[in-house]
């Protein structure tokens, strides 16, 4: 099989098996629960954003990532990573302003995740080998990772219970 068409294969099963677990195993579960209890596990899944920094670790990625690519990427996941870990905590412990960080998170999360898509095609179209052994983020963790931003969208937008 062709590198790019693996790729592409890779990232479209991880999202047909994200929207799966998430409409048989997570949605049913979050619903049960109050809406601040299933925003905080949702949201804590992104905590580990952090791993996005692989995009700046040569070896890990191959000399020729483009840095255009590589240092939003990165960044913009640590951002979010952190944004994570304040919502997570105001949420578990309802303080004042907690939904307004979770939207405050899950906008930019969302932003960065389609805005490195975009950025991943305009620059490593042709070589996705590029990536090394970041191949997982964008085929495993993004489409999961969105999957996730969609649940915490349809949470916020619900009427809390």
């Amino acid at each position: 099989m062709e590198t790019r068409a693996a790729f592409g294969l890779s990232v479209l099963m991880s999202f047909i098996a994200s929207g799966v677990v998430a409409s048989l195993y997570v949605w049913p579960a979050v619903s049960r629960v109050s809406t601040a209890d299933a925003l905080a596990a949702l949201v804590l899944v992104h905590a580990y954003r952090f791993v996005g920094l692989a995009f700046l670790v040569p070896g890990v990625v191959s000399a020729g990532l483009p840095p255009q690519f590589a240092r939003p990427a990165a960044y913009g996941d640590l951002i979010a990573a952190l944004l994570a870990v304040c919502a997570t905590l105001m949420l578990h412990g309802r303080a004042p302003g907690a939904l307004i960080i979770t939207w405050v998170f899950n906008l930019w999360g969302t932003a960065d995740l389609v805005n490195a898509m975009f950025q991943g095609v305009r620059y490593n179209n042709r070589e996705p080998g590029r990536l090394g052994a970041a191949f997982f983020i964008p085929t495993l963790a993004v489409p999961a990772l969105l999957v996730t931003h969609g649940l915490i969208f349809l949470l916020l937008l619900r009427p809390a219970h």
